[in-house]
């Protein structure tokens, strides 16, 4: 089948700085997106009531959430890639998941919030919008480092190999191979094609080039900041922001996790899974608060005060001129 159209990029999996010292292109996207998200929250959390001498304690302790969760939600639904209990923490190897980071900063920051005296609500709708672009910026990483492939298509936008190394793959010239997968799989891709083989060698499907999830997903979180930064121009009960964004990027993934070759339990990914979970809770809140609207507190006249016209004290004489008693 020949498609209407292909894109293709050659990929970047090491940016080298000097002698064999190199960086990733997608640890420094994810820095990035973390930054934008500081920077976000630093801006928009004092509108809500945070101190930011409180943010930037929360951001260190989200940081630390963030790594830690990325890589033990990925140990968990990876066990098998492991060699034992110690693979566990050499995370400079790949291998984290961007749900488990989200989680893992929110939990490990709950305390904090509850010692500072806020709400879980109050902090993450003023955190909501940046983390959806900091979520948009780190997929730039995975699309320069080739992570994330879907299954070999040949629709509009398959993305054809053009060299480099893809995230997970062995090369040998220009045919690269992953075969870390759920029932032995093998993936094969070449500049002309991309194949999926069972353990028998029996190709299960074949296209000119991948589905390219991380562009997916690019995509729908950049459409995701868009709209949470219009939701947040008008004044909304505290929750609905972030609870938007469980819902709108949760059904997201459950999307494009569809097209990845990924191990699944019971027919989802771990990551399906743990969507699924996230716009159930969330959607359900929105649905109770929009049969349940929050009622407005009355607004407060100077001439009435708090509860109502005031009243004179009973030792004071009442307001008014006084007239002068004559002299015995």
């Amino acid at each position: 089948m020949i498609p209407l159209a292909a894109i293709s990029w050659p990929l970047l999996d090491r940016i080298h700085v000097y002698g064999d010292f190199s960086i990733s292109p997608h640890g420094i996207a994810i820095a990035i997106g973390f930054l934008f998200g500081a920077w976000w929250l630093l801006r928009e959390g004092p509108e809500r009531g945070v101190s930011r001498d409180h943010i930037d304690t929360m951001l260190v302790w989200s940081l630390v959430g963030a790594v830690v969760g990325a890589r033990l939600f990925w140990a968990l639904t990876h066990q098998s890639d492991l060699g034992g209990v110690g693979d566990v923490f050499v995370v400079w190897r790949g291998g984290i998941s961007l749900l488990g980071g989200i989680a893992g900063a929110i939990l490990i920051s709950m305390p904090v919030f509850w010692h500072y005296g806020y709400r879980l609500f109050q902090v993450m709708d003023g955190a909501a919008i940046g983390m959806a672009f900091g979520i948009f910026v780190g997929r730039v990483g995975d699309l320069l480092i080739g992570d994330h492939f879907g299954r070999p298509t040949s629709w509009l936008l398959a993305w054809r190999y053009e060299g480099g190394t893809p995230a997970g793959f062995g090369c040998l010239g220009a045919r690269c191979t992953e075969y870390l997968l759920q029932g032995e799989q093998r993936f094969e891709i070449t500049r002309s094609s991309a194949r999926l083989f069972s353990a028998a060698g029996e190709t299960l499907a074949k296209g000119v080039g991948v589905h390219q999830t991380a562009l997916y997903e690019m995509a729908g979180a950049l459409a995701l900041f868009l709209f949470l930064y219009w939701l947040n121009g008008k004044r909304r009960r505290e929750g609905v922001l972030f609870c938007s964004f469980l819902a709108w990027y949760g059904a997201l993934r459950l999307v494009t996790d569809s097209f990845r070759i990924e191990r699944r339990f019971y027919g989802l990914t771990g990551s399906q899974w743990a969507s699924l979970a996230a716009v159930v809770a969330s959607v359900s809140l929105l649905v109770w608060w929009a049969g349940h609207p929050k009622a407005e507190e009355e607004p407060v006249t100077e001439a009435e005060g708090p509860v109502g016209p005031a009243v004179a004290p009973e030792d004071e004489p009442p307001p008014g001129p006084v007239e002068a008693t004559p002299a015995d």
